[in-house]
């Protein structure tokens, strides 16, 4: 009978439940620190830092041995697989220097987007078939959560039924493998900002993919209270001269939220996206202020927008180590204060606040 499955046995339950709650804490979100090594080194390049291994570790030790105050507004970190065995100068593996200062580890575990034959330069995300093996060597090696990421664009006639139906399912299987060997499952379908469409397009294409994002988790049997989604944010198509108002943002976003995401969810930690540092901070904001029904903690899980302003005042300088976590722990703390509608805009200025982000078909 399609009806006859099994839940996930109690003490599983109460494990993920318990990690994913806790990365969605108030006031808290993620850093994302899961760039890849090409991704990294063009993050490198524009410092003029050359692409090692050892200047990569240097960063992510930078960002990692951050203030303590860091964990005030950081829940979780997402790594990538190099990072998980990377150590500091002094022999910690940056996993367990992360749980000293009461920051969950995760892991990215996707290996990237490949095309979808017969589409119109769609993709899908690869890396399923190891993908159980992967993920119960993680967890042994200190994570507690994974990521997953798949990209849906928008166009005339995109994204397609095969591109959504074929994302999802992936998704879903994704998400019940890592709930499988005890890790909680980021579910991310972003729907890119490029494009000239409007926010209206952005909002129904949101809807859709989403509503079938839930479906394909309901027909895996995952176990939704031990999970967390990584949407976009509804925003128009970067290439649309017609910008809106954070208002309208937090509106459209929320709206397309409460028609598809179940109650059950644990939290749901928004991409930036491409944004600015401080227009994914002032759009969180409003998306907390907005008055509606949000059964749901609603925070971050940023990269670029939590690293920007990092980047450009470290510029691979020992001697600017200092300034630069402190640009972390300034957008950290203005993010964990737009996941509760506290921000006040343009308060934390930040070395890169303003600077663009955007990547055309960002793919990493």
């Amino acid at each position: 009978m399609t009806t006859y499955f099994h839940y996930p046995p109690p003490p599983l339950q109460e494990e993920l439940h318990k990690i994913a709650a806790a990365i969605v804490a108030p006031g808290k979100g993620i850093l994302a620190a899961d760039e890849s090594v090409s991704t990294a080194g063009k993050r490198l390049k524009d410092i003029g830092v050359e692409n090692t291994e050892e200047n990569r570790r240097r960063y992510r030790q930078l960002l990692f041995t951050s203030d303590a105050a860091l964990s005030d507004n950081i829940s979780g970190v997402i790594l990538f697989h190099e990072t998980v065995y990377q150590k500091t100068d002094d022999g910690t593996t940056f996993p367990e220097l992360l749980k000293s200062k009461g920051i969950i580890p995760g892991i990215k575990v996707d290996k990237g987007v490949v095309p979808l034959f017969g589409s119109e330069d769609e993709c899908t995300t690869q890396g399923l078939d190891d993908l159980a093996e992967r993920c119960a060597q993680y967890k042994r090696d200190g994570c507690h959560f994974a990521k997953w990421r798949c990209v849906l664009k928008i166009g005339k006639n995109t994204p397609s039924f095969q591109a959504i139906q074929e994302n999802a399912t992936v998704l879903a299987r994704y998400a019940s493998i890592c709930q499988a060997n005890r890790l909680v499952p980021i579910v991310e379908p972003e729907v890119l900002p490029d494009g000239t469409h409007d926010i209206e397009r952005a909002q129904k294409v949101t809807e859709t993919v989403l509503a079938a994002v839930y479906k394909a988790l309901n027909d895996h049997h995952v176990y939704l209270e031990g999970t967390l989604l990584k949407p976009n944010m509804v925003t128009p198509g970067m290439q649309n001269p017609t910008r809106c108002s954070a208002y309208e943002i937090a509106q459209a976003t929320v709206t397309a939220l409460q028609r598809t995401v179940p109650p059950a969810v644990v939290g749901i930690t928004f991409l930036s996206g491409g944004q600015t540092e401080e227009e994914a901070t002032v759009n969180l904001d409003a998306i907390n202020k907005f008055v509606a029904r949000k059964p749901w903690p609603l925070t971050f899980s940023f990269g670029r927008a939590l690293q920007a302003s990092v980047l450009k005042a470290w510029g691979g300088k020992n001697e600017c180590i200092e300034s630069a976590q402190d640009e972390l722990l300034k957008r950290a703390r203005a993010n964990g204060e737009a996941s509760l509608g506290k921000y006040v805009a343009g308060t934390v200025k930040g070395q890169a606040a303003e600077q663009d982000l955007f990547i055309k078909g960002h793919a990493y």
